[in-house]
């Protein structure tokens, strides 16, 4: 579609979807007033950066269903956060939601490549999250054969690799590496598999750790998005030609925001993503703030998609880490460990926060590969010696450096823990 068509479109629907919030959302209505706005305010895209933000705590303060615009008996099913940090996001859905969520999901996963003749093997998490069932969900309305193995039981999911020739898998990138790494320890050889794509998503991760994966698993790795507060998976995908994620702009509207001012950035400059839903009946949502760094590119993709590509994310602008001045994400410490020659691709980040007069400090645990963990310390010595250099010209700073042995740092199924509070350190 041409990008003034689906701009038209775009702001026809968000016409609709302030309307409505406004007449049955009282959170809405009442920050809209207190704003000065009303529904007939918006009439242009532009306009939107006159509606109220929302961010997660808004979620908890309307727990469970002060946002919800439809009644009980017109909700057919209901997800949820991990809530970990406090009560969880709850996420209803109409008939007509869910059904916009498959499709969803099944143009992200024809977007990756994928098709009818695949065999899909889902190692989301069923459940709560999202990510089981959207996937599921998709991979049927497509019309691949879709295994629900879900999160877990690793030594069945290369059995099931094996024995059903499973051609894609949709897991997050960390446990793409930990089917590699027990596919190692059982002498299976997922490189010359009858795996194509892996559809990775869930938690950040870098150009380097794809390549990584690609390498080891023969498998074309790309990039899906999504989070409860919106949808679920499926608010973008990458394409083959891994050159950004495609928002699926018919069902939401994208912004880039400056996250401490909040103010609107243009397309092409980094900030923080912030999504209106266009289409949904149970929960719309105005501009929530996602807390995802990343930026938008609309020129049109060489696969000929003329919807916006959001980059890589980056970070959080809630996982940054201020060090002396120095603001440093995850993903940038990411990106120098796999380069290094030695180094596992398991890490952990650990702080030592300080009061608000001071900065963190950091200290970056690095498992070695066994080949150098068994040979002589000085090797270790030389290793951590490049790690620090390599590690200090990236971040502009310095992090204290500690090589742990191989397998020593803890392993998960779900969304990988990377950045963690001294006081929370496990015991080595």
């Amino acid at each position: 579609m041409p990008r003034q068509e689906l701009e038209e479109l775009q702001l026809e629907r968000l016409k609709k979807i302030v309307s409505y919030v406004y007449e049955r959302v009282p959170f809405y209505h009442d920050n809209m007033q207190k704003l000065g706005v009303k529904p007939e305010d918006i009439q242009t895209l532009a306009d939107v950066a006159k509606l109220p933000f929302t961010s997660k705590l808004d979620f908890r303060d309307n727990y469970p269903f002060g946002l919800t615009c439809v009644p009980q008996n017109e909700i057919v099913c209901v997800h949820s956060s991990s809530g970990t940090t406090g009560k969880p996001v709850i996420a209803p859905y109409t008939q007509k939601d869910i059904d916009t969520w498959a499709e969803l999901v099944a143009r992200s996963l024809a977007c990756a490549g994928i098709t009818r003749e695949d065999i899909l093997q889902n190692a989301y998490g069923y459940g709560m999250f999202t990510g089981g069932l959207g996937l599921h969900n998709g991979g049927k309305q497509l019309g691949a054969a879709v295994i629900p193995a879900s999160t877990g039981n690793t030594k069945r999911q290369l059995m099931m690799i094996q024995d059903l020739g499973t051609t894609a898998i949709s897991c997050t990138p960390s446990y793409a590496l930990i089917l590699h790494e027990s596919a190692q320890e059982l002498g299976i050889d997922l490189y010359n598999s009858t795996l194509r794509i892996g559809i990775l998503g869930a938690e950040p991760w870098s150009e380097n750790m794809r390549a990584d994966i690609e390498s080891k698993l023969g498998i074309t790795a790309l990039g899906i998005y999504g989070l409860t507060e919106i949808m679920g998976p499926g608010v973008s995908m990458e394409c083959p030609h891994k050159s950004g994620m495609h928002i699926w702009e018919d069902t939401f509207l994208a912004e880039i925001i400056d996250p401490i001012t909040g103010k609107p950035l243009p397309y092409g400059e980094q900030g923080e993503l912030v999504i209106t839903t266009l289409t949904k009946e149970a929960q719309p949502i105005l501009r929530f703030r996602t807390k995802d760094i990343t930026s938008l590119n609309i020129e049109t993709c060489a696969c000929g998609r003329t919807m916006a590509r959001m980059a890589r994310i980056t970070g959080r602008s809630d996982d940054m880490i201020r060090v002396r001045g120095v603001s440093v994400f995850p993903s940038q410490i990411e990106s120098v460990l796999l380069t290094v020659e030695g180094i596992a691709p398991q890490y952990m980040i650990v702080v030592d926060r300080q009061n608000a007069f001071a900065s963190d400090e950091l200290e970056i645990w690095v498992e070695v590969s066994e080949s150098i963990f068994s040979d002589e310390m000085t090797l270790m010595t030389a290793l951590q010696m490049k790690l620090q250099r390599e590690l200090d010209s990236v971040l502009g700073v310095k992090a204290r450096i500690k090589l742990v042995e191989p397998r020593k740092l803890a392993r998960t199924e779900g969304k990988a823990k990377r950045v963690v509070d001294r006081s929370e350190l496990p015991r080595l």
